[in-house]
């Protein structure tokens, strides 16, 4: 025996004191938000960091030679913002009763909406390794005397072990544009019905009128690019929620490490830049982020950030556009709901039975309101028709 067999868990505080293709051999190569590069970039660049509320404690399980066999993107947070999974009623109501809410252990990716897998895992890892990494979360929640462990936008599969676990289950819905094979985007607006079809012409029409856009990837994006796309970026979440999340240098960081894999939509006027949506492209998803823009353009939202998303997934035979969070006006644009899902763990027993009820109830609504968003809303054709 080399001792190889001995598993051992620790917690890492920076992410740059891993190996970054010892991190990635776990997390795979389908979802660039979970790689080494997009998670240390957001912590390089002082996005995700102790000053934002993001205190980076990541779970690694290594073997008794110190190879990583699996690996949890771990923070301790001290407030709920850049979630996209609502919790400040509960901190509200366990505050109101005397608790302490924060800080919390947030399993995600920060300020990114997008399902991929929270427990990352190498490949030949021992099988249990998973039950080994929840386990350690929940130790590590316990030590620490959190409130709360959150895991959110984890894969089906990790919703479920998390619920074996004894997670509490929370159900959400984005909206997911799916590939049915299309060979244009005319061939996506013969799948539609005739009312929504013509809808969708007249918008991209009006959308396109005195307007220049493109769409640029890897070494097509420079720094003019970022400089225009900060702008928007920063004026947008300045209005929606009072401060923008990512530094000027993580987008520079993001071009350098992944640039292959960010797809950046921009629209001119009269030759100055005016708006632009940030795209990331997996192995077979085309992942919507970041959306920006300096004044009132009819239909520019949905064209640069819906529409030629399309184009691009169908050019690149991607097999579906994931939009972000919200916004159920995207179904009328091809946008079908699809569940989200998130796992939580709460200390106080009182607590989590109260939590516990109420999510039992939300998941019911929010079930109802998958089936009925589809059958109502959906813009695609009938089988009569």
């Amino acid at each position: 025996m080399d001792g190889s067999d001995r598993l051992s868990i620790k917690v890492v505080e920076r992410l740059s004191k891993i190996r970054a293709a010892d991190w990635d051999e776990c997390a795979g190569s389908d979802n660039p938000f979970v790689s080494h590069a997009f998670l240390d970039a957001l912590e390089a660049s002082n996005s995700a960091c102790a000053e934002t509320g993001w205190l980076p404690q990541h779970l690694v399980l290594e073997d008794g030679n110190g190879r990583l066999l699996g690996a949890v993107p771990m923070y301790l947070k001290s407030h709920s913002y850049g979630e996209y999974v609502f919790d400040h009623g509960w901190a509200e109501a366990y505050e109101r009763a005397g608790g302490r809410y924060y800080p919390k252990l947030q399993v995600a990716v920060p300020f990114t909406p997008v399902t991929g897998n929270r427990l990352l895992i190498r490949p030949n890892a021992p099988p249990d390794a998973g039950s080994l990494l929840v386990a350690a979360m929940v130790e590590v929640a316990s030590r620490a005397k959190v409130s709360s462990l959150h895991v959110t936008f984890p894969t089906k599969q990790e919703y479920e072990l998390l619920g074996e676990a004894g997670f509490l289950q929370r159900l959400g819905r984005q909206f997911h544009w799916e590939n049915q094979g299309y060979g244009s985007f005319d061939d996506f607006l013969g799948a539609l019905n005739a009312r929504k079809r013509k809808q969708i012409k007249r918008e991209r029409r009006e959308a396109n009128q005195g307007i220049e856009i493109e769409t640029l990837n890897g070494d097509e994006i420079k720094a003019r690019h970022w400089d225009a796309f900060f702008r928007f970026y920063t004026s947008t979440s300045d209005r929606k929620w009072g401060s923008a999340y990512l530094t000027r240098e993580f987008f520079d960081l993001l071009g350098s490490r992944l640039g292959g894999r960010v797809v950046l939509v921009m629209a001119k006027r009269d030759s100055r830049y005016i708006a632009g949506a940030l795209n990331m492209m997996g192995k077979d998803t085309l992942y919507g982020r970041n959306w920006g823009c300096t004044g009132d353009f009819p239909f520019l939202h949905f064209e640069a950030c819906y529409y030629r998303a399309i184009d691009f997934a169908i050019a690149r035979g991607l097999k579906r556009v994931e939009a972000g969070a919200q916004g159920a006006h995207k179904i009328q644009r091809g946008y079908l709901p699809s569940p989200t899902y998130s796992a939580h763990w709460i200390r106080d027993p009182g607590f989590r039975h109260a939590v516990e009820d109420f999510l039992k109830r939300e998941r019911r609504a929010v079930e109802n309101e998958l089936e009925e968003l589809e059958e109502d809303l959906s813009p695609f054709k009938c089988e009569a028709e």
